[in-house]
């Protein structure tokens, strides 16, 4: 009991704990997955832009996936939401914030290379169109439970969240 107190202790200080690229601030940051044996898994964080400057998330890597993409979840039309890669990335209007969250935009990690464990990190690296790269530790969270996750959070994209071209994803 303990040891996961002193976890969620560490994720929650690290979760709040901002890093900056040239003008752009990584705040709020966490990942998670659906269970120890899911392949696929997300991380979630507002990105701040501090300049006078629209930008824009490209593009994500990490060691913890074999594929990383920019996803978000869009109604078909039937009230399913649908998850699909995002092209040409997510907009972040200047002196202006975009919000990465459970039902909405996010980083996907596809093609898992170990489990995501509570209370470690997870390494990813970003790139910005005009800010360049920056890699944030994010730590892994997965007792956290979002008041604005919509669509009932982000977990198994089975029942009503179907995935787009990629089959089920669970994180």
């Amino acid at each position: 009991m303990l040891k996961s107190t002193v976890f969620a202790a560490a994720a929650a200080i690290l979760s709040t704990m901002p890093a900056f690229a040239d003008g752009i601030m990584v705040k709020d940051a966490y990942a998670r997955s659906a269970s120890p044996a899911a392949r696929t898994g997300a991380i979630f964080m507002v990105l701040d832009n501090h300049t006078h400057a629209d930008d824009r998330l490209i593009a994500a890597t990490s060691e913890a996936a074999a594929r990383v993409e920019l996803h978000t979840h869009t109604d078909d039309g039937n009230g399913v939401m649908r998850m699909h890669e995002v092209e040409g990335g997510f907009a972040i209007p200047a002196h202006g914030e975009h919000v990465l969250a459970r039902g909405g935009d996010h980083v996907m990690l596809m093609g898992l290379t170990a489990p995501l464990v509570h209370g470690e990190t997870v390494d990813v690296t970003l790139t910005f169109e005009k800010a360049g790269e920056m890699t944030v530790s994010v730590p892994v969270d997965l007792e956290r439970n979002d008041a604005h996750a919509g669509h009932g959070g982000h977990g198994d994209h089975g029942g009503g969240h179907k995935a787009k071209g990629h089959g089920k994803h669970n994180h």
